[in-house]
């Protein structure tokens, strides 16, 4: 019980610091239900701001988190990554932001590959 409880407080804390991290991060209720029932819990918060740091800060991520995103599913990283690149203050760099994420998924499954 109390696992459960902390892991859905640590999405919680992760929802934040995405909103946070883009502020503008905003989708139509029923895409927002969708990404979070499909694929915002398929990942764990750790993965998730590292993803979001490798695809808009150039960090780095970790081989434990390339696995986790290659099991997201395509649709549900790529989906995440357009709907934050189309913000406003985003935008200019949107081709840009695609591309690193299509290098990022080349990488995590060349890496999920070799396990």
């Amino acid at each position: 019980m109390a696992h459960t409880s902390s892991r859905t407080t640590i999405v919680f804390i992760v929802v934040a610091l995405v909103c946070a991290f883009v502020p503008a991060f905003s989708v139509e209720e029923a895409e927002a239900k969708l990404l979070w029932d499909t694929c915002l819990l398929r990942i764990s918060p750790k993965c998730a701001l590292e993803i979001i740091g490798a695809g808009f800060e150039n960090l780095t991520i970790t081989d434990a988190c390339c696995y986790d995103l290659v099991q997201e599913v395509k649709m549900c990283h790529d989906t995440l990554i357009k709907y934050i690149a189309e913000k406003p203050h985003l935008v200019a760099h949107e081709t840009e932001y695609l591309k690193k994420s299509d290098a990022l998924w080349t990488h995590c499954v060349s890496i999920s590959q070799t396990a």
